[in-house]
């Protein structure tokens, strides 16, 4: 017997403001809601598995320098240039749709990647491509699909469910490199059983999905009025947690191995620092969602990541196994928290959109210069010590950006939200 849908409850912010988000739309039945929640949890699993693959595999696969920099460099910097195209796949196709087609594409990249070094940089780029639309879509299919007061649960199960898939495939590479006589082609192939899975878990998503999603979320005003700072700081505050995120998870084995830590043990503190993603990415969305200002949470994760910095500063190889799980939760917790901001600052679904788009665009273009730039302060001073000092001045940075965008004021609407 089908289950009655629950009465909605306004959430309200600090401001006493109605949270302006409709309740999601009736899916109805314990079947229909597993289905959801097993898609949700698939796609969020795959989502950043290609990423962590390469870390474990640097210090004992062979890769040159020229090319772990270039790998290192191609998802922040795709993910920035093609975060637009998911404005246009919500336009066109809707959330479900958008989300189902990206992670075809994902499973198509993963097969790619197998095929030679050429076949790596290649399905990495259609990888990356697929990850931005997913970016961004994930926090407007929760906001719509979802009940608003999980909003933070589920942002949170997003994270863990994606540090989770990651850190699993991640600690598995140097083993199954081994396994296959020294396979580095084999190991990258991992990723393809979890790109499959998501594939078949957002199909049955199709059934609800709704063409012509709306109006270009870039262009509802988002860029206007009061709005402006609100952007701003999005983009600054995501951009440097994201540079600092992608540098790191290119860079810290070879960081380890400098310090004199083992090139195994270096690969498998990769694994910890996902694990350590996976548990501050749910951590901290639940936690900030409770609050209508996110500040507190925003500062917490730039004292947690300025932790285990100082650690790889002042001794790397005595506690190579804190350090990376210390790092983890801060990165993780400021790249997860960016989705409640999108979601607790938006006006409507159309405006998280834009909010989501706009600061992920930005934000991943920053994001780009941080393996080329560690890569190079590495190689002019032949010490890690240049790089580690720089990511806490960017650390610094990021807190400074975070003011706005952690404010609990609701956004203003504009004239053409008006109209």
């Amino acid at each position: 017997m089908p289950v009655p849908a629950p009465v909605p409850v306004p959430v309200t912010d600090s401001s006493g403001a109605a949270d302006p988000a409709p309740p999601p739309p009736a899916r109805k039945g314990p079947a229909s809601a597993v289905l959801l929640v097993t898609g949700f949890v698939l796609l969020s699993l795959n989502t950043r598995v290609a990423f962590g693959q390469l870390g474990p595999l640097a210090p004992v696969a062979g890769f040159g320098t020229g090319s772990l920099t270039l790998l290192g460099l191609l998802p922040p910097l795709c993910m920035g240039l093609f975060a637009p195209l998911a404005a246009t796949a919500r336009r066109w196709l809707g959330e479900e749709r958008g989300l189902f087609w990206a992670s075809a594409l994902l499973l198509v990249g993963a097969v790619v990647r197998i095929l030679g070094l050429p076949g790596l940089f290649a399905g990495t780029v259609l990888v990356s491509i697929a990850t931005a639309v997913v970016n961004v879509l994930i926090p407007v299919f929760v906001r719509s699909r979802f009940d608003p007061r999980r909003v933070g649960v589920m942002m949170g199960v997003y994270a863990l469910s994606m540090g989770a898939g990651s850190a699993l495939v991640a600690a598995l590479m140097v083993p199954v490199w081994e396994a296959s006589g020294h396979s580095w082609r084999t190991a990258i192939g991992l990723a393809v059983v979890p790109a499959a899975l998501a594939a078949l878990g957002m199909a049955p998503q199709l059934r609800y999905a709704e063409r012509g999603a709306g109006p270009d979320p870039v262009r509802v005003g988002v860029l206007g009025g009061g709005d402006r700072g609100l952007v701003g700081s999005l983009i600054a505050f995501f951009g440097l947690q994201t540079l600092l995120f992608y540098t790191t998870l290119a860079w810290l084995p070879a960081i380890l191995v400098d310090a004199g830590v083992a090139e195994g043990t270096a690969g498998g503190m990769q694994s910890l620092f996902i694990l350590g993603v996976a548990i501050g990415g749910f951590l901290t969305p639940v936690l900030a969602a409770a609050r209508a200002d996110q500040r507190p949470h925003l500062f917490a994760v730039v004292l947690i990541c300025a932790l285990g910095y100082a650690g790889l500063l002042a001794a790397p190889a005595s506690a190579p196994a804190l350090w990376a799980l210390v790092l983890g939760i801060g990165l993780g917790g400021g790249q997860a928290v960016a989705g409640v901001l999108y979601v607790k600052r938006g006006r409507d679904h159309d405006h998280v959109a834009a909010l989501s788009t706009v600061a992920q665009t930005g934000g991943y273009l920053i994001a780009a210069a941080g393996p080329v730039t560690a890569s190079v302060l590495h190689a002019v001073t032949d010490t890690w010590t240049v790089p580690l000092l720089a990511f806490v001045g960017v650390l610094l940075l990021s807190t400074v950006a975070s003011l706005r965008a952690g404010h609990g004021r609701p956004a203003r609407p504009t004239a053409a939200d008006r109209g």
